[in-house]
């Protein structure tokens, strides 16, 4: 379990391709000070497993095909600045909300909207998780804890045939502590909703 808190910005320093899955290696000295084998690690918001600590900056993860499919990792190169957060302790503040790590869908940066002490940035939002989001909610976007500050219909869909969108607001914390402050429109970013929402939904199903 996660809190969207990011504690580190990362970079992909390796990347192997196995046969139906892919061994990276991230650089992030904080997250790997007291990684171990076995251990959790959110990388823009899929928990993945420690599987080595190269040395005391870096660690290494599998990421099956599944979780290629699903999420941007596959995307990622060599370089590539990636979230980074350890799993919450049990004795730990709760500073975002109840994060799983596990990606619901991928969307896309539509528009960014600087002003002078934050930017507003829209992004996609797949038909089939709009449901679960709601305005003031919470929504886990590579990894980062945000606040929907806004929702909306497109008259023409996106590129990846999407019409419904949301907005956050990012502060200047969030700009420069997370790679949210330099994606690009069209850049492709994990989505989580809140696992609250989806747990109401199917007692109401069974009811």
């Amino acid at each position: 379990m996660f809190t969207g808190i990011v504690e580190e910005l990362g970079e992909i320093v390796a990347s192997e391709q196995l046969a139906d899955a892919a061994r990276l290696t991230i650089k992030g000295k904080l997250v790997t000070s007291d990684a171990g084998h076995g251990d959790s690690i959110a990388v823009n918001g899929v928990c993945l497993t420690v599987v080595d600590v190269v040395d005391a900056d870096s660690f290494t993860v599998d990421v099956m095909a599944e979780t290629l499919n699903r999420s941007s990792i596959g995307a990622l190169g060599l370089g590539d600045k990636v979230n980074l957060e350890r799993a919450a302790a049990l004795n730990s503040r709760l500073g975002g909300h109840l994060v799983q790590g596990h990606v619901d869908g991928t969307g896309a940066v539509l528009a960014r909207t600087p002003s002078e002490n934050w930017d507003v940035v829209r992004i996609s939002l797949p038909g089939n998780l709009a449901r679960y989001v709601v305005e003031k909610g919470s929504i886990t976007v590579d990894g980062i804890s945000l606040t929907v500050s806004a929702l909306g219909i497109s008259e023409a869909p996106s590129e990846n045939g999407d019409r419904d969108w949301f907005e956050v607001s990012l502060i200047p914390t969030t700009l420069s502590l997370t790679n949210l402050g330099a994606a690009p429109v069209g850049a492709m970013v994990n989505l989580e909703v809140d696992v609250i929402a989806k747990y109401v939904e199917r007692l109401q199903q069974r009811g």
